[in-house]
């Protein structure tokens, strides 16, 4: 790690991208993981190399290789972890790329960014959740769940905006985030009590059987037992 900082430290100095280069389009998924985490330090301590960081990124993510355009984005996530508006632009792009490893470098930027910078990214992944791309729509969903881990207060009324889209990949990942968040401390009553303001029906009931079914699968790691968890869902809802 220490001898990936210090190169892509110096190729940054002197905008030289293929150094950079280098490292991002390496096929090895730690030394490019690492690549784009010592992209994101730098940009932290190193004021004056800001715009020269911002202005190599933005030749990467234009690269032909799908690597390099990967690890761009998820450098810019690094960086969004702290300053979402300057990299904007990259996720407005690489939400429509052709290569679906730059897609999930999005997802997983979005989750990361959101769970400790949610007021920018989130009203960035609101515009995008009736886009006519139901990809796009899917990728949002699931890039924001990991802010609802812990705060599903600050995602539950963007997942209530897709409460009715009709694409069933859409449909089987909202109902996955919300059985994902549902099953952490402190969040099945929040989750509950907002699909009880919920108007499809049919889709709660898809969310509270999988939200059950979850406290199961992932017993050894849920805050409540599923029979609790049963409990407490059938003490607001009734079902048959």
């Amino acid at each position: 790690m220490k001898n990936i900082h210090k190169d892509i430290e110096c190729a940054l100095e002197v905008h030289d991208i293929q150094n950079v280069k280098v490292f991002y389009s390496n096929e090895d998924t730690y030394i490019r993981k690492s690549a784009y985490l010592v992209t994101g330090r730098i940009y932290l301590s190193r004021n004056l190399l800001r715009e020269k960081i911002i202005a190599t990124l933005i030749d990467l993510a234009n690269d032909e290789g799908y690597r390099v355009r990967q690890t761009s984005i998820n450098a810019a996530g690094e960086i969004g972890k702290t300053n979402f508006a300057i990299v904007e632009q990259f996720f407005n792009i690489a939400l429509f790329d052709s290569h679906h490893t730059v897609r999930n470098a999005v997802i997983g930027s979005v989750k990361k960014m959101s769970e400790v910078n949610p007021g920018p990214v989130l009203n960035w992944a609101l515009k995008y959740l009736h886009h006519p791309d139901k990809e796009v729509r899917r990728e949002i969903c699931h890039g924001i769940e990991l802010r609802g881990r812990k705060h599903p207060e600050d995602i539950l009324p963007l997942l209530r905006e897709l409460e009715n889209d009709t694409t069933a990949r859409v449909r089987k990942t909202l109902i996955h985030v919300l059985g994902q968040i549902a099953y952490k401390k402190n969040c099945l009553e929040t989750v509950i009590t907002d699909l009880k303001k919920w108007k499809n029906a049919i889709l709660v009931d898809e969310a509270i059987t999988e939200i059950i079914d979850v406290h199961y699968r992932y017993r050894n790691f849920s805050h409540y037992t599923q029979e609790e968890a049963t409990a407490i869902i059938d003490s607001n809802f009734k079902r048959t």
